[in-house]
C-alpha cells in the first residue's frame, strides 16, 4: 500500500509538471517532428494566403478611391465651367447687354417652378 501511494504521488507532480512546455518560452522548440513541421507548414501557407487576400482588398480599396477622386474633379471641373458662364452673364448684364442663353435658362427655370406648383 505504501508503494501505491508513492507513485499516485509522483504520477500526479510529474504530471501536473510534464502538460507546461517549457516555461512559456516563446519561438521554435528543439527536437520538433514531422507532424509538427507539417502543421508549421500550413499555417505558414495559411499566412500567405490571408496576406494575399490583404493586398487584394489594399488594391480594390485604392481603385475605388481613385474613381471617387476622378468623379469629383469632374464634378469639380463642370460646376467651374458653370460659374464662369454665369460671372459672364453678370459682366453682359453690368453692360447693359442681355446675354445669350440667359433667356431660355428663365424660361426653363419657371416652366420647373410651374410644374412643381402643379403637383
Amino acid at each position: 500500500m505504501e508503494v501505491d501511494t508513492m507513485c499516485i504521488a509522483e504520477n500526479e507532480t510529474g504530471g501536473s509538471r510534464g502538460d507546461r512546455k517549457e516555461g512559456g518560452k516563446r519561438g521554435r522548440k528543439p527536437g520538433r517532428k514531422a507532424a509538427d513541421k507539417a502543421d508549421m507548414r500550413a499555417k505558414l501557407e495559411r499566412s500567405r494566403q490571408s496576406a494575399r487576400e490583404c493586398r487584394a482588398r489594399k488594391k480594390l480599396r485604392y481603385q475605388y478611391l481613385e474613381e471617387l477622386v476622378t468623379d469629383r474633379e469632374k464634378a469639380v471641373l463642370a460646376l467651374r465651367s458653370e460659374l464662369d458662364v454665369y460671372r459672364l452673364w453678370g459682366q453682359e448684364l453690368d453692360d447693359g447687354r442681355i446675354p445669350e442663353g440667359l433667356q431660355t435658362m428663365l424660361e426653363e427655370c419657371c416652366a420647373i417652378k410651374k410644374e412643381r406648383d402643379t403637383n
